[in-house]
């Protein structure tokens, strides 16, 4: 791959954005976009107390972000900013380590986040089926799974700036719940019940897995950056106040959780948080968190489904994909890449719960080990480039930082259950042979692949004079 430029990079773009004239996400949806590409509230952190107790589920809830989130969001704001184009990742990706690696990067990450999304229609259906229990299982659950991914599907369609705004409203409405719950926990609260732990009784695959699944995909919104008005400025800004909220939405419960009820570890399982409103608060707050807890599943549902078909917008723009992935709907969605996305997601929606995390969370790591690559790389190999955001460390400073989170990316690599393992190395050997396939159709013109011409070229030159030349 050719080099990228500064100035001449971004008013590139700007000028496409331009000449698309659609709407552009603003901040606030944006927030919520990523408060549900990461959280969707604190349905599912149940099964840290269960693991570990709770000062240990605490504990990881205030220092996972510090290894892990923080870092992984500084290096999507500049990463973000410095290429802000629909793709996000796979052009980082790709810039660094050039196209091949760049498909790699594309398909795992997609093929991760489409496991993810079919556990959400799972969910929802999950937390219906006390109210309804024909949604148990059979025909009548089948049918409302299609029903239900046909309905999200169909917001994705109508527009980017839709699914933002429906965020928002579901974003507020899961939340408040747990504002009331902690308010009118205050009185039984006994800040002792906080500080236990028995480092001889931990269940560390559980508790690892589900901090890391609750707190990873802060890189998922750079797939829209293409889509966001004034990334350079929106994005890192975004990016800080989702953290923010993502942490704050785990810890505050989890406190009134642990501190106002005597503890039972075994009862800590999923959906637990509505018997806390019970006891605290009554059944009309049971009711609330439930529904909360069922429309949050809708909000992620809706929110990942739009980072993976962009993803694909992104990467047929780039000529990694044939042509038509590239194609928009009247309302400027990748018609295609939401059909395809859909599709995976009804395939897959028949896992369980522990494999579908057990299984994104492994093909996760290898996506997020080729994007900490990519991201020293090109501050070696790109030092000068424009990054309208910069992490505030210089070179030795990002290698350090990224210790961290390498090293638990392996401990999770060594926790996956060999099932996962096989199934995971099966679909990354897939991704290593489907892309020299794609290059042979190209080349044979059995599918039409293009470049948008409105993009730079990355894969142009590689006259490291003609870069300088575009270059701060």
């Amino acid at each position: 791959m050719g080099e990228y430029g500064g100035r001449d990079y971004h008013g590139l773009l700007e000028g496409a954005a331009r000449a698309n004239n659609l709407p552009k996400v603003s901040i606030i949806p944006l927030v919520f976009l990523i408060f549900y590409e990461v959280s969707g509230g604190p349905f599912g952190i149940e099964d840290t107390v269960q693991a570990a107790g709770p000062l240990l589920a605490i504990l990881g809830f205030l220092v996972f972000p510090l290894i892990w989130s923080i870092p992984e969001a500084l290096i999507t704001a500049e990463m973000g900013t410095m290429f802000p184009e629909n793709g996000g990742y796979v052009v980082w990706v790709s810039s660094a380590l050039g196209p091949y690696w760049g498909f790699q990067q594309g398909w795992m990450k997609w093929l991760s986040g489409v496991i993810d999304n079919a556990l959400y229609p799972v969910l929802f259906l999950d937390y219906l089926e006390s109210t309804i229990p024909a949604l148990g299982g059979g025909l009548p659950r089948a049918f409302a799974v299609l029903g239900l991914t046909a309905l999200l599907t169909f917001m994705n369609y109508r527009g980017l700036t839709i699914v933002g705004w429906v965020a928002v409203f579901l974003g507020v409405f899961s939340i408040l719940p747990f504002i009331i719950m902690g308010l009118m926990a205050i009185p039984k609260l006994r800040p002792k019940r906080w500080l236990v732990v028995n480092l001889h009784n931990v269940d560390w695959n559980l508790y690892l897995n589900t901090l890391f699944w609750n707190l990873n995909y802060w890189d998922s919104i750079s797939t829209l950056a293409g889509e966001v008005d004034n990334p350079s400025k929106t994005l890192p800004k975004a990016l800080l106040y989702a953290l923010i909220l993502v942490v704050v939405g785990y810890l505050y419960p989890l406190l009134a959780g642990t501190g106002a009820i005597p503890l039972d570890r075994e009862l800590w399982t999923d959906g637990y948080f509505s018997d806390i409103a019970k006891i605290v608060g009554g059944v009309w707050l049971t009711w609330w968190v439930q529904g909360a807890a069922a429309l949050s599943n809708m909000g992620m549902f809706v929110a990942e489904m739009s980072s993976d078909s962009f993803q694909l917008l992104g990467m047929a723009e780039r000529g990694m994909l044939p042509e038509f992935f590239s194609k928009r709907s009247p309302y400027g969605t990748p018609l295609i890449g939401i059909m395809f996305s859909a599709s995976g997601v009804l395939l897959l929606s028949w896992l369980s719960f522990q494999e579908i995390v057990a299984a994104e969370n492994f093909l996760y790591c290898f996506g997020m080990l080729l994007e900490f690559v990519a991201f020293i790389r090109l501050r070696i190999k790109n030092p000068r480039a424009s990054r309208p955001y910069k992490v505030p460390l210089g070179t030795i400073g990002c290698i350090l930082m990224i210790i961290p989170p390498t090293l638990l990316i392996f401990v999770v690599l060594v926790f996956s259950s060999l099932k996962v393992m096989l199934v995971s190395l099966a679909a990354v050997i897939i991704g290593l042979i489907l892309q020299p396939c794609l290059r042979y159709v190209e080349k044979k013109r059995w599918l039409r692949f293009s470049i948008n011409p409105d993009l730079p070229d990355f894969r142009a030159t590689g006259n490291e004079n003609a870069a300088e030349s575009l270059m701060e």
